[in-house]
């Protein structure tokens, strides 16, 4: 195994110093001569089967090492950091700062690699953490709105003799002077068989951006006709038997949906205070390279009031996802394989994507040990929260049982596959996959630049 160190540059920034032998380098020159003799033409030989000292002769040793190197770079790296454990967050800049010898390849392979690193914390106390949300008040109208929500869906359409107005469906004829307009509110107080004409931009075809003149004949008017809102409604709308039953269930229902804004908000200001409270250094280039990343994917790249929104979003970003990983470890949180799955299965629900083709897409990105960490950080806030003391405005009490959780207990926590998790949850969602980048993730070194000349091979 390699000899390695670390050198902490600044809270946010290691530089990893690997020493590679030639025996231990060994199995990249190996695979450099295979992956050269599949790439080469060489007279006499196939391709593949060309031998080392042909390859030496054509290509030259110091392109075999060069490969070489550049192919175990990776390896190295993400074996040095696994030994100091360290949280990489940016891309590695990687030096050699001494080569093997190109005649025999003898002599160590010396690297020095500098990264921008997650920092470490001292968390701030979140146990007894004062958080005020708003209260919940329910008015009648809300109710009401509710039931006439329901009405609505089982309400029929009339044909009736009048102007049209806001919430009429209207059977119309639809003529203009050039195809390709949009009809908005011009319809108003218009009846049946009426025609009214107007100028608009047309939205496309050839003549987009020129104004038309729009003739609109309504031929017939439309409303909504709602049932009666009485016993008979809640038992065809309803397992109620009377309407004072289905409005008392709306009532509740009312109550939990105010309740889960409460639960968002006391996470929100619960983030915020940890935020607040938390020195969470960030490497400036890590925030630039997501920003510009975000915005070069929207094409908005010389949009600087956008990029001010965007960098302020990201730094946030980091500095939440660095406090609740910490919080994880503290509470020393576990991903079961079911908790995964149904992340996997919700997510996937959100794409409108089938279970299976999410998770395959996620696998092959190498996205899935990233779903553990954000399930992971999602138990994190939901064990903080349950540590929190949460009022509403008038100084009552807040029920979040349904926001928050325990910490994991030992069984728990052996129940919790470690590095298996990702991999058994992604075959239950999707049995052939293998296994959104995460921060921890470490990204391979960049390859850096050899400066040595080197005989041309014959390329195919």
């Amino acid at each position: 195994m390699p000899t390695t160190s670390v050198e902490k540059l600044s809270p946010t920034r290691a530089k990893l110093t690997i020493s590679v032998t030639p025996e231990e380098l060994k199995p990249s020159i190996t695979h450099a001569y295979s992956h050269i003799a599949e790439q080469v033409n060489v007279p006499g030989f196939r391709k593949g089967k060309v031998p080392p000292p042909i390859i030496d002769q054509r290509v030259g040793k110091a392109a075999v090492l060069e490969h070489a190197v550049n192919e175990g770079l990776d390896g190295f790296f993400r074996a040095a950091v696994a030994e100091h454990e360290l949280r990489p967050l940016g891309k590695p800049e990687a030096d050699i700062v001494e080569w093997p010898s190109e005649k025999d390849f003898s002599g160590d392979l010396l690297l020095a690699i500098e990264v921008d690193v997650r920092p470490d914390i001292e968390l701030p106390a979140y146990d007894g953490l004062e958080l005020t949300v708003d209260s919940v008040e329910i008015g009648d109208d809300e109710v009401t709105e509710e039931l006439d929500r329901l009405r609505s869906r089982f309400g029929t359409l009339i044909t009736v003799d009048r102007p049209a107005k806001t919430g009429d469906f209207v059977t119309l004829d639809l003529v203009a002077v050039i195809d390709g307009t949009e009809v908005d509110e011009a319809l108003d107080t218009l009846s049946a068989d009426e025609t009214t004409t107007f100028d608009s931009k047309l939205l496309g075809g050839d003549h987009e951006g020129e104004t038309a003149e729009i003739t609109v004949t309504v031929t017939a008017v439309k409303e909504r006709e709602l049932p009666e809102a009485d016993d008979d409604f809640a038992q065809i709308a309803s397992e109620f038997d009377t309407l004072a039953e289905l409005t008392d269930s709306l009532k509740q229902q009312v109550a939990r949906n105010k309740s889960f804004g409460q639960g968002n908000q006391a996470r929100d200001l619960l983030v915020d205070k940890l935020l607040e409270l938390a020195d969470v250094p960030i490497a400036q280039s890590v925030i630039d390279d997501e920003v510009h990343r975000h915005l070069e994917s929207e094409g908005r790249l010389e949009d600087d009031e956008h990029r001010a929104e965007v960098t302020e979003a990201s730094e946030k970003a980091f500095k939440t996802q660095i406090v609740l990983d910490s919080i994880a470890e503290a509470e020393k949180v576990q991903v079961s394989q079911d908790e995964l799955t149904q992340y996997l299965v919700q997510g996937a629900a959100q794409y409108g994507m089938e279970p299976n083709e999410f998770v395959q897409i996620l696998s092959q990105q190498g996205q899935i040990p990233a779903m553990v960490g954000e399930v992971a950080r999602n138990k994190a806030l939901a064990i903080a929260l349950g540590k929190a003391k949460v009022t509403d405005a008038s100084g009552n009490a807040v029920d979040l049982s349904e926001f928050t959780a325990v910490p994991d207990t030992e069984e728990t926590a052996d129940a919790a596959a470690d590095e298996s998790v990702a991999d058994e949850a992604a075959a239950d969602v999707a049995p052939e996959a293998e296994a959104t980048p995460e921060a921890a993730e470490a990204e391979a070194p960049k390859k850096p630049a050899r400066k040595r000349t080197t005989k041309k091979a014959d390329a195919e």
